[in-house]
Parts: structure tokens; sequence; C-alpha cells
């Protein structure tokens, strides 16, 4: 028998406006993420500075807005001013994050030149491992300062006259991780914090910083570490760090399937924590969210760990996962949680850009091909315009072993807001293995919707290389000349969901 669900979108009734910065990534010096990732000098299709034109078309399509650099757990280790200034000066050094010789030829003119070039914004992180807060000053003195002080005269003798004017800035990495190398307890960190973005501010006040909240809702410190950072950071911060990797762990696909329910029970907390800390100090500011990292991982199966390593050089091939059907409708359905958190999430980066558990893979000399997961992402970037729409859904549960009982079916909705056809974007998923029927209500909205995309999941197992891709794309990655409509009537669209299935649609609307 046929479950039915239903799903209630008002125009009177919306979450927050959609920031484009909600559509990011990250490229960290790790594994082939910059090296034969981004960058291949002498690649057939590299541009006059080295970097790939089929990886930057790419990421263009997927519809990237924002690229967090140079690390996560690299950057607790990073030199930048060994970076800079002419290559062949630079010298190697041995990255203790990943356990690779980082050869130092990509630094921060080429990263914020390559961004620039490619129109994403670069979203900086400073070392706040193994340095502190001189070092975290003079490196947005040397991408922001102006002509006649210290930094930024070096930017300049190194052929960047402009300032880069970067905006968003990361304090530090997971420091809550005891992986992370300069690990720290919450006081340590947070007053380290207060002091590195206090001196940036005062080089640059009009910069957003982002303060490390916890590394996963997993860890033992969650939530005290919130409210014990943000005591010593609250009036100096605008956002708070997220990061959640998910994975089907021991054929649990009912729970991996409902992944999106998980994080959204981490939004909630993590703004609950924030929102703590904001009432005890009677202040009627709000922290928002910077979900920095976010993917699927399979970190519990199939990474043997850093300390597991060996010392590698030349670009090694670490954490190169490959994705399926069921893969893509799970990253899917995590977009979805991250847009019915508008009002809180304007930040976010898919993790990673290319080739290290990314929706881009290369091979060095060879081509660049989309994997499964670019499918959702790049459709959500492109149809997600204007407000999200604060949508109300009715569905049966699926009981599953990790987060207990969660909807079967989940949905987003965003509308640009226009009297007339104004554009409209409605996103479901369906976690069951069986056909859904939703009633999707819309009192106060004439709806029109059009095509979209499909991508429904699949049982075989990821195999490496673009012919796997394809095959998944071609069997599993729909593109909807219409939408699936079984019935209609005045402010009502009934649709029938394929079993395992995420789905986008857009179309215009009109107030009723």
């Amino acid at each position: 028998m046929t479950q039915r669900a239903s799903v209630l979108l008002h125009p009177a009734f919306r979450t927050g406006t959609i920031d484009r910065r909600l559509f990011g990534s990250f490229v960290e010096h790790l594994g082939r993420a910059v090296y034969t990732g981004i960058y291949e000098p002498g690649h057939e299709t590299a541009d006059e500075h080295g970097f790939r034109r089929d990886v930057a078309d790419l990421t263009r399509e997927l519809g990237v807005t924002v690229v967090r650099y140079p690390g996560g757990n690299f950057v607790s280790n990073y030199v930048w001013e060994d970076a800079v200034g002419p290559v062949e000066d630079r010298k190697p050094f041995i990255d203790l994050a990943w356990r690779t010789v980082e050869p130092n030829t990509i630094g921060t003119d080429e990263f914020l030149q390559w961004a620039e070039r490619e129109g994403v914004e670069p979203m900086m992180a400073v070392n706040l491992g193994t340095r502190g807060v001189a070092a975290a000053a003079a490196l947005v003195e040397y991408c922001n300062g102006e002509a006649g002080s210290r930094w930024a005269d070096l930017r300049i003798a190194n052929g960047r006259e402009k300032p880069y004017g970067v905006t968003l800035w990361c304090l530090g990495n997971e420091m809550d991780g005891p992986w992370q190398i300069g690990h720290k307890d919450a006081h340590e960190y947070g007053k380290l914090a207060a002091e590195a973005g206090k001196a940036m501010k005062l080089v640059d006040p009009s910069i957003e910083l982002v303060v490390c909240g916890s590394s996963s809702m997993q860890m033992a410190t969650f939530g005290e570490w919130e409210q014990t950072v943000l005591s010593y950071t609250y009036d100096l911060v605008d956002h708070i760090s997220m990061h959640a990797y998910y994975e089907e762990v021991g054929g649990d696909r009912a729970s991996f399937l409902g992944s999106g329910t998980a994080m959204d029970r981490f939004i909630d907390r993590v703004v609950a924590s924030a929102d703590a800390v904001g009432a005890r100090r009677r202040s009627d500011k709000r922290i928002t969210i910077s979900f920095d990292e976010w993917n699927v991982w399979y970190l519990e199966t199939r990474f043997p760990g850093e300390q597991n390593l060996p010392l590698q050089r030349d670009a090694p091939r670490i954490i190169e996962d490959v994705y399926s059907g069921l893969d893509a409708v799970v990253v899917g359905d995590l977009m979805l949680t991250l847009l019915n958190h508008a009002d809180r999430v304007p930040v976010a980066a898919l993790a990673q850009l290319v080739n290290v558990i990314a929706p881009i893979m290369t091979e060095p000399d060879g081509p660049a091909w989309k994997q499964p997961t670019f499918h959702p992402f790049a459709t959500t970037a492109r149809l997600a315009r204007g407000d999200a729409l604060d949508v109300r859904v009715q569905a049966p549960t699926i009981t599953t072993a990790r987060y207990g009982d969660v909807p079967a079916v989940t949905a987003a909705a965003t509308w640009d807001g226009a009297e007339t056809d104004g554009q409209v974007a409605v996103f479901l998923v369906n976690r069951t293995a069986e056909p859904v029927e939703v009633e999707l209500r819309h009192p106060g909205l004439a709806l029109s919707l059009g095509g979209g995309l499909q991508v429904t999941a699949d049982h075989e197992p990821a195999v490496r290389g673009p012919e796997h891709a394809a095959k998944v794309e071609a069997e599993h990655v729909t593109t909807l000349d219409a939408a699936p409509v079984t019935a209609s009537a005045v402010g009502t669209t009934t649709l029938t969901l394929a079993p395992e299935s995420w789905t986008a649609l857009s179309g215009t609307a009109r107030t009723a």
C-alpha cells in the first residue's frame, strides 16, 4: 500500500532569506585537493597560472559561492609567510596533519587570485594551533591592508597591489579535537580566539569571524565547549562553526537515509547553546552558524586514521571516497536541512571541492568528472532563491538504530517573493523503500511546477572511475521535463515520489 504524506507551504510563513554563501565548498592542502586537483600546470586545460580549466568550469557548474582555505587540520601547522613570494624561494615542509610533504607551490596569493578569477568568495582560516595573535593579524594585513604597512607592502612587493578584501575568517580549525596540532581545551582556545579576533578586527573592522564550535555532536565536550568558548568571544565573533559527516555503517541504510534529521538536531542544539550564552549576557545579538564542513564521508569504514598514514610526497591519494546514488540522495537531504535553517545558517561549506570526499574528481594528465553527489548540490544551488518557506510536513516515521524515529518524507521550499510569476523551488526526499504520495498544499500560492531533477538510490557498491559515475548518472539521475503531478486542484498539487529519492522541482508562483 502506497504511503501518504502532506507538505504545507504558504508565503506568509518564511524561515529566512537564503544567503548565497550557503553553497560553499572547501579546498584544503590534503591529498589531491590542490595538486592535480584545482592546480596542475602542464595539464591540457591548464590556464596561464597552472590551474585546471576543466575543474574551474565544473566548480562554476556546481554553483559554489564560497571556498574555505587552507584548512582544515592542515592550517594548524601552517606558516603562511613561507608560502608567499617567489615560488623558487619557498621551502617544502612536513604537514603534520596528513603526513604529507607540502611543496608550498600554492599559497595565499595563488589561491586568492584563483578565487577572484573564478568568482568565488574566499573564506580564510588562521593558525591558532601552533601560532597565534601576531601571525593571524599579519595575515589579515597582508590580504586586506592598504599600502604603507609592513605586510601590505610585502603583498605589493609580491605583485599584488590591490587588497584582496577577504571578509570571512575562521579562528583556527577543530581546536576541540585531540587530533589537532596545538589542541586546546575550551578555556585556552576561547581566550586565544578572543585575542586573535580582537587583533584581526583592529586591522580590518569589516571582517566577519567564525569561532570553532565542536568538531561533531559526538565529542564528549559538545555543548559545554560552545558555551565556554562563546563566553569569551560572544561580543566579537559573528558565527560559530559546525562540522558533521555521515556514512552508512554496517548496512544500516535506514539510519543513513535519516542523516538529515541528525543534522537538524545538531543545528538546533548549537543554536540553543549560543542563545543561552546570549541570554545570560542580556544580549540582543544572535550568533549564526557557519556549517563549514559537511558531507558524506566513510570515516569509520574506509579511512585508516591520520596516525596510520605513511609519510608521503607528490599529492598522495588520500580520502578519495567514491560515491553512489544512495550517497547523493543523502547529500540532497542534508541540503534540505540547511535550507530549512536559513535564519541561523548563512554560511556552509561542502567538504571538499575536488578529489577529497568531493563532488568533482580528476586524474593527473586526465579527465575531470562529476560524482553522483554533484547533482543535488548543483541543482539546489541553482534553484534555491529568495526566502526559505517554513514548510510543515506531516508524514509517517521510520525507526532507525542511530537516530530513533525520523520522518519518512522531508521537504524544503524557496520563493523569490515576486507577486507575479515569482520563482519557486520545492525539494522533497522519500527516505523509504516504497513510493510515497505527497499532497502538496499551497493555499496562499497559485503554484505552477515545471521540471526539475530526480536522484534515486542504488544498491551497487561504488567503483572508482568516471565510468561508474557515468553509469550512476545514466540510471539514477533523471532530468524531469515536467513535474510528476498525479492530481491537482486549487491550492493542492499531488505528487508521487520514487522510493529512496531526492526530487527538486522548479516553477512559478503568485500570491493567491
